[in-house]
């Protein structure tokens, strides 16, 4: 699944995010959501998550389901 649309996205699931710090490469981060920081129910580039780490990025791809 992409990470466009909020409903998909729940806290403690593992996904893929883009950092803003990688933007321009696309290279993706893996982590555990902790908290979800877009409030609007789909956004093309991805709603944006904090990592259980503290990383914030726009998700792009959903790992697991809930641990």
């Amino acid at each position: 699944m992409n990470g466009q649309n909020r409903e998909d996205i729940k806290i403690g699931q593992e996904v893929e995010v883009v950092l803003k710090s990688d933007q321009g490469t696309g290279k993706l981060t893996r982590g555990i959501v902790s908290e979800i920081l877009t409030n609007s129910s789909f956004h093309p580039r991805g709603i944006k998550v904090r990592l259980e780490d503290g990383q914030v990025g726009r998700a792009r791809n959903i790992i697991s389901a809930l641990k």
